[in-house]
């Protein structure tokens, strides 16, 4: 048996519980290299250095699930944040959940925009990459180090996440 989670749209207000939405249009624009060039200024700020850790940025590529989705896991990284930025524009979800004694809550299953990204703050339950409709690039930045980084759990009922495309 699992319960049905429902699929929200994505707002910088609903998100911050879990981390920010990385958003060109909120961001700081600079315009460089003689005017040529538009740089939005600090989308996304690491926070890594726990344990001795250093910021890396990776390319991902997450491969589309089929819905409707099983969503019996989660992970979270008590050492650093994690930030995911699409390149390939396909939309995605982002699943988080508040936690609870240790454990993941509820979850929340957010539809991002294939223009936008997330970053999960440190320790914030969240799900592994969810892409949708077709193979998806993300650059990801996070933590290397030392230490243990990285928990996971099952849920003991399952939720289950309904195709966004209906």
């Amino acid at each position: 048996m699992s319960a049905t989670l429902k699929l929200e749209p994505l707002t910088a207000e609903a998100f911050s519980p879990f981390g920010i939405v990385l958003d060109t249009a909120a961001a700081e624009l600079r315009m460089i290299n003689g005017g040529t060039t538009e740089r939005f200024h600090a989308l996304a700020m690491a926070d890594t250095e726990t344990g001795g850790g250093r910021t890396i940025l990776s390319m991902f590529r997450g491969q589309p699930r089929q819905f409707p989705y099983t969503v019996d896991m989660m992970e979270r990284h008590p050492l650093g944040s994690q930030a995911f930025f699409p390149v390939t524009q396909g939309d995605w979800i982002a699943v988080v959940a508040p936690n609870v004694d240790g454990r993941p809550g509820k979850p929340q299953a957010f539809l991002v925009p294939g223009h936008i990204g997330v970053q999960y703050a440190r320790n914030v339950w969240h799900h592994p990459l969810i892409a949708v409709g077709q193979p998806s690039d993300f650059l990801v930045m996070d933590r290397e180090g030392g230490g243990t980084n990285l928990e996971e759990t099952s849920y003991e009922t399952p939720y289950l996440l309904a195709d966004p495309a209906n």
